[in-house]
């Protein structure tokens, strides 16, 4: 009995503690590491625009479309073609099977 008594007194303690802990950690929400992850309304502004002014450059989303893009699903589904494009190549491949298109 007493050892049950015991036991519930430092659980009470430790769930005190902890709650405690966790008041003291919400109190400086500037410190934490989640404020981090938001930016300011100018800050976000900016940033947009950096990535609309560089839209064109490199191989972001403002890159050209592969030209064989097309061909290359249009072969995939059809497994003999995807077999022989593996042994002499798309272009080929397709032109084979698919005519001069």
């Amino acid at each position: 009995m007493r050892a049950l008594l015991l036991l519930t007194l430092l659980a009470l303690l430790a769930l005190g503690l902890c709650r405690r802990a966790a008041a003291d950690g919400s109190a400086s929400t500037k410190d934490s590491p989640s404020s981090e992850a938001f930016l300011s309304r100018r800050a976000s502004a900016e940033l947009v625009q950096r990535q609309k002014r560089n839209a064109g450059h490199g191989s972001g989303p403002g890159a050209p479309p592969d030209p064989l893009e097309a061909k290359r699903e249009v072969c995939e589904l059809n497994p003999d073609c995807d077999e022989l494009a593996d042994q002499i190549g798309l272009q080929e491949a397709y032109r084979r099977y698919y005519g001069l298109v």
